[in-house]
């Protein structure tokens, strides 16, 4: 019932942002609060939508995961896992392929061209036919980098998220590649909040796993996987609990987020359990 969402509403409507967005899907539907067509720029939210685009490349053949991208021993694996040993930005290597997970944007721009050189198809564009049409995202649209410059609506990206609760683009042993943890050993930092060890994360999305503390729920299994983006975004499959949250903002991720999100993904949790 939409009404045991309340709970959630009410948090959403306390967030310090001029404007929010949310969707959610559980077992009893689709359900909406604030204008989610509206548009804007979802930041990192962007890479897994990216991600998805380059395993649809994966499954036709184009490319493949054991590419070598970059630097010696670097795959495209490495780098849709942020394990290639890139920073955050710039072209030179902070560390070697499969050592520690270094959360990059320059990685996802060497994926993009990576792409871009098999196919002959600009990424913007592959981006489109591969997603966001087949999935009917009609106002979304890649205007720069992959790695931050998609922009998008609640309500498109609540298209996406049906497609990783129930992948319909990919195999089903691409899309369990993509939201197993890769190289899971492997320790990070999760950025704007802290070192973890481990640092699970998949084939563009983050795993949640044990990691604390953490942009979610503290009742979020630790299968649930998505994104943050630092403009103010998230979105997230919690595959056990078989519902999803997408919501959109406009506010740099500072304090606010930590200190509203994981009870707002609380409340999302309690009233799909209803």
């Amino acid at each position: 019932m939409p009404e045991s969402l309340d709970a959630a509403w009410r948090l959403a409507d306390a967030f310090p942002v001029d404007a929010v967005s949310v969707t959610v899907i559980n077992r009893h539907g689709t359900f909406t609060h604030g204008d989610t067509d509206r548009t804007q720029r979802i930041a990192s939210v962007s890479k897994p939508l990216a991600a998805w685009a380059v395993l649809v490349a994966v499954e036709e053949g184009s490319v493949s995961l054991d590419d070598p991208v970059g630097q010696e021993g670097c795959t495209l694996r490495h780098l849709l896992a942020h394990a290639g040993g890139y920073p955050f930005d710039g072209a030179e290597p902070a560390g070697m392929p499969g050592a520690r997970r270094i959360y990059s944007n320059t990685g996802y721009d060497m994926i993009a061209a990576h792409v871009e050189s098999a196919t002959g198809i600009g990424f913007a564009e592959y981006l489109a036919e591969a997603v966001f049409a087949p999935l009917g995202m009609s106002s979304s649209e890649l205007r720069g980098s992959c790695a931050r410059d998609v922009h998008s609506s609640a309500a498109d990206l609540a298209l996406f998220a049906a497609e990783l609760r129930r992948p319909a683009l990919l195999a089903r042993e691409t899309y369990l590649d993509a939201v197993t943890p890769v190289f899971p050993e492997l320790q990070g930092i999760l950025p704007g909040i802290g070192p973890m060890d481990p640092c699970p994360w998949g084939l563009g999305v983050e795993i949640r796993g044990h990691k604390h503390p953490h942009w979610t729920s503290p009742e979020n299994s630790a299968s649930t996987f998505g994104h943050f983006g630092g403009i103010g975004t998230f979105l997230w499959i919690d595959p056990v609990a078989d519902a999803a949250c997408v919501m959109l903002a406009e506010r740099d991720f500072d304090d606010w987020g930590m200190d509203h999100w994981p009870g707002f993904s609380t409340a999302v949790l309690r009233g799909s359990r209803r």
